[in-house]
């Protein structure tokens, strides 16, 4: 399993490649993102609603309520116009970030 140390600036770009496919809620993100890692990286609820109110703030998501289920309204997000450069900016970093790592390890 991953440590969250190792991809916690990582976060909001595994948030937004998500976002960019439909929007969703908590839960199912969270789901998501153990599905797709086959579970070596679990993102713990306080962390992901962290990210979701910092991606909120600058303006990268919005919240909006969705249907109710079983008496409780859903928060669903989106990515806005600002998320979706933001990011191809942490894409792109990413890339940098890799490429310098890679010169240090030695497999």
């Amino acid at each position: 399993m991953i440590s969250s140390d190792i991809i916690r600036g990582y976060n909001d770009t595994i948030i937004l490649s998500l976002l960019l496919q439909g929007d969703s809620y908590g839960y199912e993100i969270s789901k998501n993102i153990k599905t797709i890692t086959n579970e070596e990286y679990v993102i713990k609820e306080t962390t992901l609603y962290s990210a979701f109110n910092r991606l909120e703030k600058n303006g990268f998501i919005e919240a909006y309520f969705g249907d109710e289920t079983f008496g409780k309204r859903r928060t669903y997000f989106r990515i806005t116009p600002k998320g979706r450069e933001f990011y191809k900016e942490k894409c792109e970093e990413w890339k940098l970030t890799k490429n310098v790592i890679n010169r240090f390890i030695n497999e």
